[in-house]
């Protein structure tokens, strides 16, 4: 899962949601060191994505990849559910999105001093230029795969991958809205 969809999945609590976004930059932190919540934050995200990992619609979404992009398949889903979730927000949770967002976005500001300086400085680019937002746009959904196919350090062919999904757009929407309740039930018992 992506960023968006962890803190929405996350425990309710500031520092549990910064955790479960620092779960994809602890590599190097000693998270003994950090609060219990942003520790729970963490192990969330780490069990939100084996969950995930494993799940036959998620398995059976990778599939609709071709040969050449299936190894990047978990990257685009990943971003994708994260369009996904925004696309039907109304069905996933009663707060309002807009609200939600604007929310996390104050709560990273302001537990900076709990992330490493590399997720610091993402989470500033993440506010600034309003990720979540935009990922409610398929274009910059585009964008953002290309970006991440621009940073792999061997050649690829991961780049234009927004051709594919938007090939498959209704399967994979459709194998999204049966798996995210799925995980949806999973993460609240954890």
């Amino acid at each position: 899962m992506n960023h968006l969809a962890h803190v929405f999945l996350a425990p309710d609590s500031p520092e549990a949601r910064v955790g479960s976004i620092l779960g994809d930059f602890a590599r190097g932190v000693d998270l003994a060191k950090l609060p219990e919540l942003v520790q729970a934050g963490v192990r969330h995200h780490r069990a939100v994505d084996g969950f995930t990992d494993q799940h036959p619609e998620v398995l059976a979404s990778k599939a609709c990849f071709s040969r050449e992009r299936r190894r990047f398949a978990g990257v685009a889903l990943d971003i994708l559910y994260d369009h996904y979730l925004l696309r039907h927000w109304q069905r996933f949770s009663h707060a309002d999105r807009d609200t939600f967002v604007h929310n996390i976005y104050g709560e990273l500001r302001n537990y900076e001093h709990l992330m490493p300086a590399s997720m610091v400085k993402v989470t500033r680019r993440m506010v600034g230029h309003d990720w979540f937002g935009a990922y409610e746009d398929f274009e910059s959904i585009g964008y953002a795969l290309d970006r991440v196919a621009g940073r792999i350090r061997f050649p690829n062919q991961f780049s234009g991958i927004i051709d594919e999904i938007r090939a498959n757009d209704v399967e994979l929407e459709a194998r999204f809205l049966s798996f995210f309740p799925d995980l949806q039930t999973f993460a609240g018992d954890i």
